[in-house]
């Protein structure tokens, strides 16, 4: 196979071919090679047999992979894709398959669990990007407004309405009138889920026909979401559009044939019954069924509640993978805009620009045209008007000086309806208005910054507060005086978290929220609850329960005046935010106590977004799964970091080299002169 890797410093390869080809089966072979382990445990997930090795921990998941037909969903996708763009993903698929023996050899897991590597399907690729973006649009929040509506009454179904932080990004596009070199710069940072190994690998993929780098999906070819040519950039945010529906079916047996009602009356559906293998248990039988509507993920025969999913890749057989060999061949932002016109899912929002002036800032992806209530909540199956009638038209907007993007109700809002907060989109505009000579490095200024304005509405309930022990109008004052940033090494931080962690705690606990929780402990399918969970919700949506009328029976001060007593009786040794909220990755198996990983700053509402759960955790789960500065004026002078390392090998010395600079904000220079990258000298 004609194809050379090389490395930088940092371990990051960079693969050269002499056809795109190649260049996949290269990729795909590399992927196997430093991430094995990663990528076997995604596939697994894609095709609901990850309990095989990883025992009961994982049935939930495979239950619902298998129920959702992840996999059967990417077969159909592969089947319906352009015939060059299905060879080149077979030809990535080669390679996988040709280095996963060899990767193994470097990952101890295999040996820990007695699981075998592979072989992979032509469409696993598409399987894995299905598994880890399916709950991207948060359809199980349209189940939660549901049990809202039926606990409390349909005028508090938007009660706990905010971004429940599954997802999310910041991006900036600054164009060359505000830049030190004179060219664009695009910058920003994906927030997810901080798996160890992480989701995105530095790389550099050249033959030729183009020479791009970016952060790729292991498991997936090509560069999907941020990318750069030399001649264009491009980079993405979740566009928070609502795009997937749950509806309610009745289902009935009919002389032995299982029916679901529709809007043009019974119709028969597939069923059919899987067996879900577990490490150390028993197997489990899982029954999949599949209505008019898509497949039913809540519920099935005999349930009292049964709920299909309906998502655009099922209906249409299309994920949108068309648009990922478009992209690696772009020269200008009409390359780049005319290949996102074929992506499916998920919706982004895309900035993107070239060196010849070329700005783009649009919406990707397909959102369906239906009623208005398919949005909020679960629908009834069998009414015609909850059908889709088409798709709509995507939003774009001219650039000028500054674009900003982080999930806010803006570009998107008419596809969506629970948006992030408008704090961090508000705060990178104001601080990218400061200067007009920005440079790459300058960036991480705006990476990095703590500011919680989201704080504002309980402590501006704080400040008013009277008639306090001594000791908390000492902690009162000091709340009052404290300047809003969650540092790692700020004790007022940390002392703002506790309060609003008691907040979170009262609120939950108020009698006018009990029947919402006694219908979630009851009502709600164990693979789902950790996105019905009631205090979760209320810590997502602290700031608007503590502004908002929906609770009348509510007394917002007496809540916070019994938190701030609490606090202050508690008589906690004083800590900072970074002693206890510290990074928690997640493992498929685990391998280190969280105490063993660093304290961060940042919160989820600072554009340095690490997340944790006000009164649940201040781990973080959750927070920039990369960061990047994409350079217009000179591709080399562009910067990037991951939370960990290139390699996801147990003990290569680029496993966990980059989380230093990660922590501190700091950038690996994007090396792409051949000449200064050094060849590897395994055969290919």
């Amino acid at each position: 196979m004609n194809f050379k890797v090389y490395r930088d410093s940092w371990g990051i390869p960079h693969l050269r071919a002499g056809s795109a080809d190649e260049l996949a089966f290269a990729q795909g072979r590399n992927a196997a090679i430093d991430r094995a382990w990663q990528i076997e445990v995604d596939r697994h997930r894609s095709q609901g047999t990850s309990a095989s090795f990883l025992g009961e921990s994982a049935v939930g998941w495979d239950r619902f992979a298998r129920q959702s037909r992840l996999d059967d969903t990417a077969r159909r996708c592969f089947d319906g894709l352009d015939p060059s763009t299905a060879a080149w993903i077979t030809r990535y698929v080669e390679g996988v398959d040709s280095g996963l023996a060899e990767g193994a050899r470097r990952a101890p897991q295999f040996a820990a669990t007695g699981l075998t590597p592979g072989p992979w399907r032509p469409w696993t690729p598409l399987g894995v990007w299905l598994s880890v973006h399916i709950l991207f649009a948060g359809f199980p929040t349209k189940l939660w407004r549901e049990e809202v509506a039926r606990a409390l009454g349909e005028e508090a179904i938007e009660l706990f309405a905010t971004d429940p932080g599954g997802s999310g990004s910041n991006g900036w596009l600054v164009t060359g009138e505000r830049t030190a070199g004179g060219a664009p710069l695009i910058a920003g940072d994906p927030h997810r889920m901080i798996e160890d190994p992480g989701i995105y690998q530095q790389i550099q993929l050249a033959c030729d026909e183009f020479d791009v780098v970016g952060l790729a999906v292991p498991g997936v070819p090509g560069i999907a979401h941020f990318g750069h040519t030399g001649s264009v950039a491009w980079a993405i945010t979740n566009a928070m559009a609502d795009y997937q529906d749950l509806y309610r079916e009745r289902l009935r047996e009919d002389g032995g044939e299982l029916q679901a009602l529709g809007p043009d009356g019974w119709r028969p559906v597939s069923a059919h019954t899987e067996t879900i293998e577990v490490a150390g248990g028993d197997p489990v039988t899982v029954e999949v069924i599949e209505t008019e509507r898509g497949p039913v993920v809540v519920g099935g025969r005999g349930a009292s509640e049964t709920l299909s999913l309906r998502t655009p890749p099922r209906v249409t057989g299309d994920l949108g993978f068309d648009a990922l060999p478009a992209l690696l061949r772009a020269r200008n932002v009409g390359d780049v805009d005319r290949a996102f016109d074929r992506w499916t899912e998920p919706v982004n929002v895309v900035q993107a620009a070239d060196t010849a002036g070329g700005l783009l800032h649009r919406v990707a992806g397909r959102v369906p045209l239906r009623d208005p209530a398919n949005r909020l909540r679960t629908v009834p199956a069998w009414e015609p008007a909850h059908g889709w009638r088409g798709w709509h038209e995507l939003p774009r907007r001219a650039v000028h000086t500054i674009a900003v993007m982080a999930n806010e109700r803006d570009l998107a809002a008419p596809l969506g309806v629970e948006f992030a907060p408008p704090h961090r989109a508000t705060r990178i505009r104001a601080l990218l208005g400061e200067r007009r000579d920005w440079s790459a490095d300058d960036m991480a200024s705006i990476h990095m910054d703590t500011r919680l304005d989201s704080a504002k509405p309980l402590l501006a309930i704080v400040a008013a507060l009277d008639g306090l022990s001594e000791d908390a109008e000492r902690l009162r004052r000091r709340l009052t005086g404290w300047n809003r940033h969650m540092d790692a090494d700020s004790a007022d931080a940390a002392r703002y978290a506790d309060v609003r962690s008691a907040v979170v705690r009262l609120i939950a606990a108020h009698p006018a929220l009990t029947p919402l929780a006694r219908r979630i402990d009851a009502c709600a399918p164990s693979e789902l609850r950790p996105w019905l969970a009631l205090v979760p919700r209320v810590a997502f949506a602290l700031e608007g329960l503590l502004t908002a009328s929906a609770l009348p029976s509510l007394d917002r001060a007496e809540v916070v005046r019994t938190a701030i007593e609490e606090v202050a009786a508690a008589g906690k040794a004083e800590t900072t935010w970074g002693e206890r909220h510290r990074l928690a990755p997640w493992q498929a198996l685990p391998a280190a106590q969280h105490d063993s990983w660093p304290g961060l700053s940042g919160d989820q509402e600072c554009v340095l977004s690490t997340s944790s759960v006000a009164a649940v955790t201040d781990l973080s789960v959750r927070g920039p799964a990369a960061r990047y500065v994409w350079d217009l004026a000179d591709r080399d002078g562009s910067r990037w970091v991951v939370p960990f390392g290139a390699s996801g090998a147990v003990g290569d010395a680029h496993q966990r080299d980059q989380l230093p600079l990660w922590l501190t904000g700091a950038f690996v220079p994007v090396l792409t002169d051949w000449n200064r990258l050094t060849e590897e000298n395994r055969a290919h």
